[in-house]
Protein backbone atom coordinates (compact mmCIF):
# COMPACT_ATOMS: atom_id res chain seq x y z
CA UNK A 1 0.00 0.00 0.00
CA UNK A 2 1.00 3.65 -0.65
CA UNK A 3 1.60 6.46 1.65
CA UNK A 4 -1.63 8.04 0.99
CA UNK A 5 -3.75 4.82 1.72
CA UNK A 6 -6.60 5.36 4.03
CA UNK A 7 -5.61 4.45 7.86
CA UNK A 8 -9.35 3.80 7.87
CA UNK A 9 -9.66 1.37 5.34
CA UNK A 10 -6.52 -0.40 7.55
CA UNK A 11 -8.35 0.02 11.13
CA UNK A 12 -11.77 -1.56 9.18
CA UNK A 13 -9.62 -4.74 8.31
CA UNK A 14 -7.97 -5.18 11.55
CA UNK A 15 -11.62 -4.75 13.62
CA UNK A 16 -12.39 -8.08 11.36
CA UNK A 17 -9.24 -10.32 12.66
CA UNK A 18 -7.17 -9.80 9.46
CA UNK A 19 -3.87 -9.84 9.49
CA UNK A 20 -1.90 -7.47 7.94
CA UNK A 21 1.46 -8.55 9.40
CA UNK A 22 2.60 -9.15 5.62
CA UNK A 23 1.31 -5.86 4.33
CA UNK A 24 3.93 -3.74 2.81
CA UNK A 25 3.78 0.58 3.17
CA UNK A 26 5.52 1.99 0.53
CA UNK A 27 6.65 5.78 -0.07
CA UNK A 28 4.76 6.64 -3.23
CA UNK A 29 1.29 6.43 -4.09
CA UNK A 30 -1.08 2.88 -4.45
CA UNK A 31 -1.98 1.44 -7.49
CA UNK A 32 -4.98 3.38 -9.39
CA UNK A 33 -7.10 1.76 -12.08
CA UNK A 34 -9.60 4.47 -13.79
CA UNK A 35 -12.56 3.01 -16.16
CA UNK A 36 -15.91 3.20 -17.05
CA UNK A 37 -19.05 0.76 -17.65
CA UNK A 38 -21.90 0.85 -20.68
CA UNK A 39 -25.59 1.00 -20.22
CA UNK A 40 -25.66 -2.79 -18.77
CA UNK A 41 -22.50 -2.36 -16.64
CA UNK A 42 -21.23 -5.75 -17.27
CA UNK A 43 -18.14 -5.13 -18.84
CA UNK A 44 -15.69 -2.49 -17.47
CA UNK A 45 -13.59 -0.47 -19.85
CA UNK A 46 -10.09 1.05 -18.59
CA UNK A 47 -9.34 4.15 -19.23
CA UNK A 48 -5.95 4.49 -17.48
CA UNK A 49 -3.86 2.36 -14.98
CA UNK A 50 -1.11 4.16 -13.10
CA UNK A 51 0.65 1.21 -11.77
CA UNK A 52 2.38 3.94 -9.12
CA UNK A 53 4.10 1.60 -6.05
CA UNK A 54 3.58 -1.59 -7.67
CA UNK A 55 7.01 -0.97 -9.97
CA UNK A 56 8.67 -0.87 -6.56
CA UNK A 57 7.17 -3.92 -4.36
CA UNK A 58 8.77 -6.65 -4.02
CA UNK A 59 6.71 -9.44 -2.21
CA UNK A 60 8.88 -10.99 0.99
CA UNK A 61 6.83 -13.66 2.67
CA UNK A 62 6.72 -13.95 6.53
CA UNK A 63 7.90 -17.85 6.71
CA UNK A 64 4.54 -19.14 8.46
CA UNK A 65 2.34 -17.46 5.42
CA UNK A 66 4.87 -19.72 3.33
CA UNK A 67 3.04 -22.85 4.56
CA UNK A 68 -0.49 -21.33 3.06
CA UNK A 69 -2.57 -24.29 2.45
CA UNK A 70 -4.35 -21.99 0.56
CA UNK A 71 -3.59 -18.95 -1.52
CA UNK A 72 -5.76 -16.69 -3.73
CA UNK A 73 -3.24 -14.79 -5.64
CA UNK A 74 -5.45 -11.43 -6.71
CA UNK A 75 -5.14 -8.81 -9.94
CA UNK A 76 -1.51 -8.08 -9.87
CA UNK A 77 1.49 -8.26 -12.02
CA UNK A 78 1.87 -11.87 -13.02
CA UNK A 79 5.96 -11.15 -12.51
CA UNK A 80 4.56 -10.20 -9.03
CA UNK A 81 2.67 -13.42 -8.57
CA UNK A 82 5.37 -15.88 -9.91
CA UNK A 83 7.40 -14.21 -6.96
CA UNK A 84 4.84 -15.17 -4.76
CA UNK A 85 4.74 -18.91 -5.89
CA UNK A 86 8.17 -19.31 -6.08
CA UNK A 87 7.75 -18.59 -1.37
CA UNK A 88 4.91 -21.16 -0.72
CA UNK A 89 6.11 -24.73 0.45
CA UNK A 90 3.29 -26.61 -0.69
CA UNK A 91 -0.16 -25.37 -0.83
CA UNK A 92 -2.77 -27.32 -1.02
CA UNK A 93 -4.69 -24.76 -3.43
CA UNK A 94 -3.83 -21.92 -5.90
CA UNK A 95 -6.00 -19.45 -7.35
CA UNK A 96 -4.73 -16.36 -9.63
CA UNK A 97 -6.89 -13.69 -11.37
CA UNK A 98 -5.53 -10.99 -13.70
CA UNK A 99 -7.14 -8.13 -15.84
CA UNK A 100 -6.82 -6.65 -19.67
CA UNK A 101 -3.75 -5.05 -18.57
CA UNK A 102 -1.40 -8.08 -17.87
CA UNK A 103 -2.97 -9.67 -20.31
CA UNK A 104 -1.60 -7.18 -23.38
CA UNK A 105 1.64 -6.19 -21.21
CA UNK A 106 2.70 -9.38 -19.53
CA UNK A 107 1.33 -12.14 -21.56
CA UNK A 108 4.18 -14.47 -21.04
CA UNK A 109 4.51 -14.45 -17.62
CA UNK A 110 0.79 -14.94 -17.34
CA UNK A 111 1.19 -18.22 -19.31
CA UNK A 112 3.88 -19.27 -16.40
CA UNK A 113 1.36 -17.99 -14.04
CA UNK A 114 -1.25 -20.27 -15.59
CA UNK A 115 1.23 -23.64 -15.85
CA UNK A 116 1.35 -23.34 -11.75
CA UNK A 117 -1.33 -22.61 -10.24
CA UNK A 118 -4.67 -24.81 -10.30
CA UNK A 119 -7.36 -22.32 -11.14
CA UNK A 120 -7.50 -19.15 -12.94
CA UNK A 121 -10.16 -16.98 -12.76
CA UNK A 122 -10.99 -14.49 -15.82
CA UNK A 123 -13.98 -12.49 -17.05
CA UNK A 124 -15.05 -13.30 -20.41
CA UNK A 125 -13.69 -10.53 -22.29
CA UNK A 126 -10.39 -11.41 -20.60
CA UNK A 127 -9.69 -15.36 -21.50
CA UNK A 128 -11.55 -14.59 -24.38
CA UNK A 129 -8.73 -11.83 -25.19
CA UNK A 130 -6.00 -13.39 -23.57
CA UNK A 131 -7.32 -16.97 -26.06
CA UNK A 132 -7.81 -15.08 -28.83
CA UNK A 133 -11.04 -16.38 -29.74
CA UNK A 134 -14.87 -15.23 -29.23
CA UNK A 135 -15.87 -18.62 -28.20
CA UNK A 136 -15.70 -19.14 -24.59
CA UNK A 137 -15.97 -23.35 -24.19
CA UNK A 138 -13.24 -23.49 -26.77
CA UNK A 139 -11.30 -20.76 -24.95
CA UNK A 140 -11.42 -22.91 -21.78
CA UNK A 141 -10.13 -25.74 -23.56
CA UNK A 142 -7.45 -23.82 -24.96
CA UNK A 143 -6.26 -22.36 -21.50
CA UNK A 144 -6.83 -25.40 -19.61
CA UNK A 145 -4.08 -27.15 -21.82
CA UNK A 146 -1.69 -24.18 -20.74
CA UNK A 147 -1.29 -26.71 -17.63
CA UNK A 148 -4.13 -25.63 -15.17
CA UNK A 149 -6.56 -27.69 -13.79
CA UNK A 150 -10.11 -25.54 -13.83
CA UNK A 151 -10.82 -22.36 -15.39
CA UNK A 152 -13.66 -20.16 -14.12
CA UNK A 153 -14.86 -17.69 -16.41
CA UNK A 154 -17.30 -14.54 -14.72
CA UNK A 155 -19.82 -13.48 -16.49
CA UNK A 156 -21.49 -10.44 -14.69
CA UNK A 157 -25.01 -10.18 -14.71
CA UNK A 158 -24.91 -13.92 -16.29
CA UNK A 159 -22.96 -15.69 -13.81
CA UNK A 160 -20.02 -17.99 -13.74
CA UNK A 161 -19.30 -21.08 -15.86
CA UNK A 162 -16.69 -23.50 -14.17
CA UNK A 163 -14.23 -25.73 -16.72
CA UNK A 164 -12.14 -28.21 -16.19
CA UNK A 165 -10.86 -31.15 -18.11
CA UNK A 166 -13.87 -33.35 -16.91
CA UNK A 167 -16.47 -31.43 -16.68
CA UNK A 168 -18.41 -28.11 -17.72
CA UNK A 169 -21.04 -26.40 -14.39
CA UNK A 170 -22.94 -23.41 -14.99
CA UNK A 171 -23.72 -21.01 -12.18
CA UNK A 172 -26.38 -18.43 -12.34
CA UNK A 173 -26.73 -15.15 -11.17
CA UNK A 174 -28.78 -13.37 -8.45
CA UNK A 175 -31.23 -11.21 -10.70
CA UNK A 176 -30.10 -8.25 -9.05
CA UNK A 177 -32.61 -4.87 -9.32
CA UNK A 178 -29.85 -2.66 -7.33
CA UNK A 179 -26.70 -1.98 -9.14
CA UNK A 180 -24.57 1.03 -7.96
CA UNK A 181 -21.02 0.09 -8.98
CA UNK A 182 -19.68 -3.60 -10.04
CA UNK A 183 -15.72 -2.37 -9.17
CA UNK A 184 -14.63 -5.07 -7.14
CA UNK A 185 -17.40 -8.10 -7.65
CA UNK A 186 -14.81 -9.88 -9.50
CA UNK A 187 -12.38 -9.75 -6.53
CA UNK A 188 -15.20 -10.38 -4.13
CA UNK A 189 -16.32 -13.53 -6.18
CA UNK A 190 -13.12 -14.71 -6.16
CA UNK A 191 -12.05 -14.14 -2.73
CA UNK A 192 -15.12 -16.04 -1.60
CA UNK A 193 -14.38 -19.02 -3.93
CA UNK A 194 -11.48 -19.46 -2.12
CA UNK A 195 -12.30 -19.04 1.61
CA UNK A 196 -15.21 -21.18 1.24
CA UNK A 197 -12.78 -24.35 0.36
CA UNK A 198 -10.44 -22.76 2.75
CA UNK A 199 -13.05 -23.57 5.59
CA UNK A 200 -14.85 -26.58 4.20
CA UNK A 201 -11.39 -28.46 3.27
CA UNK A 202 -13.32 -30.14 0.72
CA UNK A 203 -11.86 -30.00 -2.97
CA UNK A 204 -14.30 -32.50 -4.49
CA UNK A 205 -15.96 -31.95 -7.68
CA UNK A 206 -19.63 -31.33 -6.14
CA UNK A 207 -17.80 -28.51 -3.37
CA UNK A 208 -16.18 -26.98 -5.86
CA UNK A 209 -19.48 -26.21 -7.64
CA UNK A 210 -20.51 -24.72 -4.46
CA UNK A 211 -18.22 -22.39 -3.52
CA UNK A 212 -18.50 -20.96 -7.37
CA UNK A 213 -22.58 -20.35 -6.43
CA UNK A 214 -20.96 -18.60 -2.79
CA UNK A 215 -18.90 -16.45 -4.95
CA UNK A 216 -21.66 -15.40 -7.50
CA UNK A 217 -24.00 -14.60 -4.10
CA UNK A 218 -21.02 -12.51 -2.45
CA UNK A 219 -20.29 -10.66 -5.76
CA UNK A 220 -23.98 -9.70 -6.08
CA UNK A 221 -23.79 -7.82 -2.52
CA UNK A 222 -20.86 -6.36 -3.74
CA UNK A 223 -22.12 -4.10 -6.83
CA UNK A 224 -25.40 -3.36 -4.58
CA UNK A 225 -23.12 -0.27 -3.11
CA UNK A 226 -19.84 1.80 -3.78
CA UNK A 227 -16.25 0.28 -1.82
CA UNK A 228 -16.74 -2.05 0.95
CA UNK A 229 -20.33 -0.33 2.30
CA UNK A 230 -22.33 -3.22 1.24
CA UNK A 231 -20.36 -5.61 2.73
CA UNK A 232 -19.89 -3.86 5.93
CA UNK A 233 -23.47 -3.98 6.85
CA UNK A 234 -23.91 -7.51 5.72
CA UNK A 235 -25.27 -10.44 7.99
CA UNK A 236 -24.32 -14.52 7.45
CA UNK A 237 -28.08 -15.38 7.40
CA UNK A 238 -28.20 -12.97 4.08
CA UNK A 239 -25.31 -14.93 2.52
CA UNK A 240 -27.33 -18.59 3.46
CA UNK A 241 -30.72 -16.97 2.15
CA UNK A 242 -29.42 -15.55 -0.96
CA UNK A 243 -27.77 -19.03 -1.85
CA UNK A 244 -31.05 -20.82 -1.34
CA UNK A 245 -32.71 -18.70 -3.69
CA UNK A 246 -30.14 -18.94 -6.66
CA UNK A 247 -30.40 -22.74 -5.72
CA UNK A 248 -34.00 -23.04 -5.89
CA UNK A 249 -33.38 -20.43 -8.83
CA UNK A 250 -31.68 -23.18 -10.75
CA UNK A 251 -33.67 -26.18 -9.64
CA UNK A 252 -35.42 -28.58 -12.19
CA UNK A 253 -36.16 -32.30 -12.39
CA UNK A 254 -34.74 -34.77 -15.84
CA UNK A 255 -36.53 -35.14 -18.22
CA UNK A 256 -38.91 -38.30 -18.58
CA UNK A 257 -38.46 -40.33 -21.54
CA UNK A 258 -42.47 -41.41 -21.58
CA UNK A 259 -42.94 -37.71 -22.06
CA UNK A 260 -41.45 -38.00 -25.49
CA UNK A 261 -43.78 -37.79 -28.34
Amino acid sequence: MGNDFPADHIQFLEQRGISLAAAQRIDGPTFRWGGYYEYDMNQAHTLDTKLNILTQFDPVLPENLRNSDYVFLANLDPEIQLKVIAQLKKPKLLIADTMNFWITSKRDALHEVIKKVDYMIMNDAEIRQFMETPNLPLAARQLLALGCRGVIIKKGEHGAIFFTKQSQFAAPSYPQEMLRDPTGAGDSFGGSFLGYLAQSHDLGEVNLRRAVVVGSVMASFNIEDFSLERMKRLKKHEILERFTMIKQYAEFSAMMPEHWR
